[in-house]
């Protein structure tokens, strides 16, 4: 957590970085990153799908996921997800990058462990892209939810967080 403030710190401009032509403005971000092999097959086409969802429904909603190499995930994002209006597939980005993207956003949702304790640092309210969780002080602090990996599940819980602000509010730190 002392790294992440101490990075934090530090300007950032995103021009020279593969954030530099996405039109943030105007937008709520939702930054995700599935990419665990438990996530792989079914489960990461349920998110793609969901993401598509979401963007339909949501006009102000823009989508920035930085897609792991990994050839499982890519071949899944990359046909469910490429050329999607609003959704900007980039590749994996440097610590720095990513965490002002993080700090950008709205809200994130992720099967990431190290995501999982950043994003409540950051004040972000964050859905968990698993069934169970080894990190669950934000779960249990009421910072994040584990959601899985249900279509249905999660389009309603992230529509839960962007149409009702309390919600919102509920799963942000209040420390930040």
């Amino acid at each position: 957590v002392d790294a992440l403030h101490q990075l934090l710190a530090e300007p950032f401009d995103a021009r020279g970085t593969p954030l530099g032509g996405i039109p943030f403005e105007k937008h709520r971000l939702l930054v995700v990153t599935p990419h665990r092999r438990e996530s792989w097959g079914q489960d990461l086409e349920n998110t793609c799908l969901a993401l598509r969802d979401l963007v339909e429904r949501f006009p102000d909603l823009l989508v920035v996921y930085p897609v792991h190499l990994n050839p499982n995930v890519r071949k899944t994002v990359m046909s469910i997800l490429r050329g999607a209006r609003r959704i900007h597939l980039t590749e994996p980005l440097d610590y720095f990058t990513f965490v002002n993207l993080m700090r950008r956003s709205h809200l994130i949702l992720t099967d990431s462990g190290g995501v999982q304790e950043e994003a409540p640092t950051l004040g972000k309210p964050l859905l968990v892209l698993r069934k169970l969780t080894e990190r669950p002080e934000a779960f249990h602090a009421g910072l994040s939810k584990v959601v899985g990996n249900s279509r249905e599940a999660i389009v309603e819980e992230t529509c839960r967080l962007l149409e009702d602000e309390r919600a919102y509010r509920e799963m942000v730190s209040l420390d930040n």
